[in-house]
């Protein structure tokens, strides 16, 4: 009796230890005619966590995923696979590097799902056709064109064996959403293609999304759609809030109206968003800082931002500017940031892909005209990589570009570049003929503040 009694315990245990549930997933696959021995694996739900997967010489791989998400992107190149991984599932990709989209196979635990996944893709792209095209209809022709788009991938859903209900669900909530989104970016994209910024669409355009629940953390989770409504419907209440007081910055009243969510989780999602790159660019550092801490919950985002302002700290007005050495100079030779001393100088880091960068050339001309014989020296630093090093060079020509021209050694990992905490470009620094910081977020050339600010340096 003993024995049988020992036995059942032991089944229990060895029922229990099956029964934990598995934490990650398993991805493997083949990769032919590649030329880099690595590919790299982006959270959908946040992509700063990634993780990078080593190539065998023929191509295989094979890695586990521990990351807090479903949904990932694999990069390879430029060849870029949305893929569905849970905890406790197989996949296993192959193709040919060079012709991806008629040899991509994936296989394993979920494959229906991933195939379903691929073939959505190929006809919502097929459908949607020319983009300009699609945002520039009439507002009947534009919502009739998604609705077919919606309706044609809920159609291949329904159509689709091997999916779980609910996977099929969760889809069809995503379906819904994608629909939504696109509804609701005819606004901004009608007016840039039409060239017409101050277009609104009619009064009840958007009256699908009214009532439309914003704290949904299900669905915040697994579709990037969502994300993307909540997120533009916050900023619509911030940008109506600052345009009824002009006098409370913009950066600022999101994060306060972010803060109001009752959702912790979707807040401290959307509050690091915002974070990651906003703090870098605030004109309120203390304030934003403060805000932040006092509704992010989330330590590990709250250790990564604590960081950030640790070191943007040192960039703080009165402070010495970091330096660059021997940046090669356009005109000849090379060119440190200590030979500017003497002079105060305005810094433009820019780059020759960059068309926010680009657009301000004209205004950035002006502005070195208007202050052509003042002790200002206007230094424009270009973070292209060395195989633009010729489009640089010729961009220069073309653009007739004035003041002095460098290129960092290393581009976007370049020392000065990673002092100053450059997320985001273009971006414009401003210091005194000390070489200390006036500005480490100098107001754009085009921004009739960057004038003002000059013109009260008595230059």
């Amino acid at each position: 009796m003993k024995k049988i009694c020992l036995l059942v315990a032991i089944v229990a245990m060895i029922s229990c230890q099956q029964e934990k549930p598995i934490n990650y997933a398993i991805i493997s696959g083949k990769i032919e005619n590649v030329k880099t021995k690595k590919l790299t694996l982006f959270s959908q739900y946040d992509t700063s966590k990634k993780v990078d997967i080593s190539l065998a010489e023929d191509g295989t791989f094979v890695d586990t995923l521990k990351m807090d998400s479903n949904f990932f992107v694999l990069r390879q190149d430029n060849n870029l696979i949305e893929l569905y991984a849970p905890n406790g599932s197989k996949s296993n990709i192959s193709y040919n590097a060079t012709k991806k989209d008629s040899t991509l196979q994936i296989t394993g635990s979920l494959s229906a799902i991933n195939n379903y996944l691929l073939a959505k893709g190929k006809l919502s792209k097929e459908l949607m056709g020319d983009q300009k095209e699609m945002f520039l209809k009439d507002e009947a022709a534009f919502k009739e064109h998604i609705l077919k788009i919606k309706t044609a991938e809920e159609d291949l859903l329904f159509k689709t064996d091997g999916i779980s209900e609910d996977f099929s669900n969760m889809e069809k909530n995503s379906i819904n959403y994608e629909y939504l989104a696109t509804l609701n970016n005819y606004k901004t994209y009608h007016g840039y293609y039409s060239k017409n910024r101050a277009f609104e669409p009619s009064e009840n355009f958007l009256d699908d999304l009214k009532g439309l629940d914003l704290e949904n953390e299900k669905d915040f989770l697994n579709s990037k759609f969502y994300r993307d409504i909540v997120s533009s419907k916050l900023r619509d209440k911030t940008s109506d809030l600052v345009k009824q007081d002009s006098t409370i910055s913009r950066d600022i009243t999101y994060l306060k109206v972010v803060s109001e969510l009752n959702n912790q989780k979707i807040k401290n999602k959307l509050l690091y968003d915002d974070a990651r790159y906003g703090i870098t660019y605030t004109d309120n550092l203390e304030e934003y800082y403060k805000l932040f801490s006092k509704n992010s919950t989330d330590e590990e985002n709250n250790t990564k931002i604590a960081a950030d302002y640790k070191k943007l700290k040192s960039l703080a007005k009165g402070s010495p500017s970091p330096k660059f050495t021997d940046y090669e100079n356009n005109a000849g030779g090379k060119m440190s940031l200590e030979d500017l001393k003497g002079s105060y100088v305005y810094i433009d880091v820019w780059a020759t892909w960059c068309g926010p960068c680009i657009a301000e050339i004209p205004s950035l001309k002006k502005v070195e005209k208007e202050f052509h014989n003042k002790n200002i020296k206007f230094v424009s630093v270009s973070i292209d990589t060395k195989d633009a090093y010729n489009k640089w060079k010729k961009m220069i020509v073309d653009r007739e570009l004035g003041g002095i021209q460098l290129l960092a050694e290393n581009a976007w990992k370049s020392q000065f570049v990673q002092d100053y905490m450059i997320k985001g470009i273009p971006r414009f620094i401003l210091l005194d003929a000390e070489g200390k910081i006036i500005s480490a977020n100098a107001p754009r050339p085009s921004n009739k503040k960057l004038v003002e600010t000059l013109n009260s340096l008595n230059l």
